[in-house]
């Protein structure tokens, strides 16, 4: 990104929800951790250069010890030679206020999610790099925006296409073709990172470094936008971004203006990210061969529950079978299926020797072909991420400048809004649906994209149309109960559908089908990440017309 082009900002997302799980358990190991590491290892290389160029730097990857980081970085940079202005963001860190503020006993890491204006301020004072903690992803590109063209809190509208611009490169080449529903039509080998040419009334261009890989195209922007978020209103520290109002336009080639971003006030309360250990996991995996597949699967749980009593048998034991074989199959593999047992318990001996054992005793007393995928070992931690709210004003969000001064953020102006959007109403902004005709059974990713992920145990996943016919179709059709049908995972889970007219998108948000959030490990696919390829693959009637 320094070398490929002009930049005035460069910035760097290094957080996410089991991150801030994987920093809690490093600073228990050491407490003078707690940052990504890998932005200092990456600042060996980058950091005379950024310097030379005039590019700033702004990152999160302070995660849990800002302060740290903006100190380690300062001492590398020493030994280089090199004399930055570095600045840091701090505040969100509440574990230290958990009794106060009322939040449960057993946590690890509680964080806030700050906004944009502690960055503002530090690259106001002059800041070649600030660093932060949680602070939410847009934040590191709103932040510069503000900084720049000098946007008050009450600028709403400005703010909400800046938030708009950073959620559109939070994910890096995501926006530029990376994990694309249709990318067999560019060459994704190796794609470009996306850049945002913000403007001063908020709007921006997405864009990349001429001659890098990917593309830049309104549905690799649209996939983006609907990614991880819920209805039209994108809640935020600093301002609630209206997404039904985003106007996407190809400009020219990888060029793509987002403009007509509404914004409105931020909810009363600001987003704490909570993590705590959960208890202990293990999983064994058992490889079925050849014939009588489910027979031989029923057998294995006969088995094991006999040889499980209840003194040393975990709290929970979850079966999956994915059948993986195949019919008359030329390779072993090819026609052998997988049995997945996982097991959890606040217990690590539940989930380690003792079911370890009762696996390895079943290999010369079991089904024919008994082999495991590999032996079983200990049990590990795993992870719980929760959120909980707090008033904004409870937070002591503070910029640290380069030279040691510190400026309180003042929360910008809010109004009282629940912390969780309501459902949009499933009628509004209906296009007039397609006329009759002939339809044909087909996978529906023939005529629409995907994208899904996580919000803690919850799951996001947006679907639109490349059409306006394609969107009078899947508006009327992708109904919550048909949702329900195509992923039966789901069918008993309470599920949220908004619809999003400027894109040609509809978001689902289905409650509670990642359990207790990708560190628990609840599911195959714990994150959600292919979930909308598993929809995509589903089939349905699709009239011809589409096809």
């Amino acid at each position: 990104m320094l070398t490929g082009g002009p930049l005035d900002v460069l910035t760097g997302d290094y957080l996410a929800e089991l991150t801030m799980l994987i920093l809690a358990r490093d600073r228990i190991k050491d407490p003078a951790t707690g940052y990504a590491k890998t932005f200092l290892r990456q600042m060996e290389e980058c950091l005379g250069l950024a310097l030379e160029r005039g590019v700033r730097i702004v990152v999160n990857a302070g995660g849990l010890a800002p302060a740290r980081l903006a100190e380690a970085l300062r001492e590398l940079a020493k030994r280089q030679g090199l004399d930055p202005a570095v600045a840091h963001v701090e505040g969100d860190d509440l574990l230290p206020r958990r009794a106060e503020l009322g939040m449960p006993d057993g946590l690890l890491a509680a964080n806030a999610y700050l906004g944009a204006f502690g960055v503002a301020e530090c690259l106001k004072a002059g800041a070649d790099v600030v660093v932060t903690g949680r602070v939410t992803d847009a934040a590191l590109v709103a932040g510069p925006a503000i900084a720049h063209f000098g946007w008050a809190a009450d600028e709403s509208d400005a703010l909400a296409g800046a938030v708009v611009a950073g959620h559109v490169l939070e994910c890096g080449a995501q926006a530029t073709g990376g994990n694309y529903a249709f990318f067999h039509e560019h060459d994704v080998t190796r794609p470009g990172f996306p850049i945002a040419e913000l403007r001063a009334d908020g709007s921006s261009v997405i864009t990349k470094h001429p001659g890098t890989g990917g593309a830049v195209t309104t549905g690799t922007v649209t996939a983006q936008l609907l990614y991880e978020t819920g209805g039209a209103r994108y809640l935020g520290p600093d301002v609630t971004a209206r997404l039904d109002t985003v106007r996407l336009t190809q400009e020219g080639p990888d060029r793509v203006r987002i403009d007509g971003v509404r914004g409105e006030a931020p909810p009363s309360t600001l987003k704490v990210g909570l993590n705590s250990l959960g208890g202990y996991r293990n999983e064994v995996v058992f490889v079925l061969t050849g014939l009588d597949i489910k027979a031989k699967a029923a057998l294995v749980r006969r088995q094991l529950d006999e040889a499980l009593p209840p003194e040393v048998r975990p709290a929970e034991l979850r079966w999956t079978l994915a059948r993986t074989d195949h019919h008359d199959a030329d390779t072993e593999e090819g026609a052998s299926a997988l049995l997945r047992l996982t097991a959890r318990d606040r217990d690590p001996a539940k989930v380690g020797r003792e079911l370890g054992k009762a696996a390895v005793e079943l290999g010369l007393a079991g089904y024919p072909g008994f082999h495991l995928t590999a032996p079983p070992g200990p049990g590990s931690p795993y992870g719980v991420f929760t959120a909980a709210y707090v008033d904004a004003g409870e937070v002591e969000h503070t910029a640290v400048l380069p030279d040691g001064g510190r400026i309180a953020i003042v929360p910008a102006p809010r109004k009282a809004t629940s912390p969780v959007p309501a459902a949009d109403d499933a009628g509004a902004g209906l296009p007039a649906p397609l006329p009759p005709g002939p339809a044909r059974r087909a996978p529906l990713g023939l005529v629409v994209g995907a994208r899904s992920g996580d919000k803690g145990g919850d799951a996001n996943l947006g679907v639109w149309a490349r059409d306006e016919a394609g969107w009078s179709w899947l508006a009327h059709t992708l109904t919550t109960d048909l949702l329900r049908r195509l992923l039966p995972e789901a069918a008993d889970l309470p599920i949220e559908r908004h619809l999003l007219p400027n894109l040609r998108a509809v978001n689902f948000t289905i409650t509670g089908l990642l359990g207790e959030g990708v560190a628990a490990q609840h599911r195959f696919d714990p994150q959600a990440k292919a979930l909308g390829e598993w929809l995509r693959s589903r089939h349905l009637d699709i009239p011809e017309a589409l096809l």
